[in-house]
């Protein structure tokens, strides 16, 4: 029967978004940055990198605390997905994905109420001099 199997393609679509703040391991991708940045695994400034990326990961999060009722349900469940794909979690990714999301629809809004620009037919143009 086709129906069944139909439910279970689409059962993800309908999984609810939470409504707090994902908690991503953001360890892994701040090493990563810290490394890519070191000029060896053994670089001691490695571990300040790490600390660092960590911190402003964290202090990334509490602003998306802050802003998450703000944001459609569509785009959360979207930007979860695309921050946390590939194994690498980032709430900075995650953040700019949302204020992504909400920039493409406010320009669609912009451009519903903007009126075209006011142009002169080329026939009615003065010749320039």
């Amino acid at each position: 029967m086709i129906l069944p199997s139909l439910i279970v393609l689409g059962a993800h679509l309908l999984t609810p978004v939470s409504d707090s703040v994902p908690r991503l391991n953001v360890e892994q991708v701040c090493r990563g940055i810290a490394v890519q940045g070191g000029s060896s695994f053994h670089d001691p400034a490695i571990a300040k990198e790490t600390d660092d990326c960590i911190q402003t990961e964290n202090e990334v999060r509490q602003e998306l605390v802050k802003r998450w009722s703000t944001f459609p349900a569509a785009d959360k469940t979207h930007c979860i997905s695309e921050a946390t794909m590939g194994g690498d979690s980032s709430y900075t990714e995650l953040l700019t994905c949302l204020e992504m999301a909400a920039d493409v629809r406010n320009l669609g809004k912009d451009a519903d109420t903007t009126p075209p620009p006011k142009t002169t037919p080329a026939s009615h143009r003065q010749p320039k001099r």
